[in-house]
């Protein structure tokens, strides 16, 4: 079954800072395939680091690896929001998690929340590659 994360109209989602230490696979539209850095993650979208920009509206496919296993899902490329030498800052929404995915996308993203209130590292321990 595919879950379709929907933001809460009043309250954002918890975002969780990776400070680039994973890697995103993407695969565009056309078959491309293309490599970011995730600078954070949350349930419903998060912000990538990539060479140059993707066009804003793009639907990709996206994987990176967490604690919980791999995360493979379908995100809408969003504008972005800040250039730099090293690339481009560019936020993206996800639009549909197999059920497994968005299980391991919050057990994840709930070990690390849970970890920050005791007063813990608040990076997601993740390796760096898919």
């Amino acid at each position: 079954m595919t879950h379709f994360p929907q933001p809460h109209p009043s309250r954002r989602a918890a975002r969780v800072q990776l400070g680039a230490s994973v890697v995103a696979a993407i695969r565009l539209e056309d078959g491309r395939h293309a490599k970011a850095k995730l600078q954070s993650i949350s349930a419903t979208g998060g912000l990538l680091q990539l060479p140059r920009s993707l066009g804003n509206g793009a639907f990709v496919e996206l994987a990176f690896q967490t604690q919980s296993g791999p995360v493979r899902g379908m995100a809408e490329i969003l504008s972005p929001i800040r250039k730099t030498a090293d690339g481009v800052f560019q936020p993206f929404r996800f639009v549909a998690l197999d059920d497994d995915d968005h299980r391991r996308l919050r057990t994840s993203l709930d070990h690390v929340v849970d970890r920050s209130w005791l007063g813990k590292s608040s990076v997601l321990n993740v390796p760096r590659t898919i």
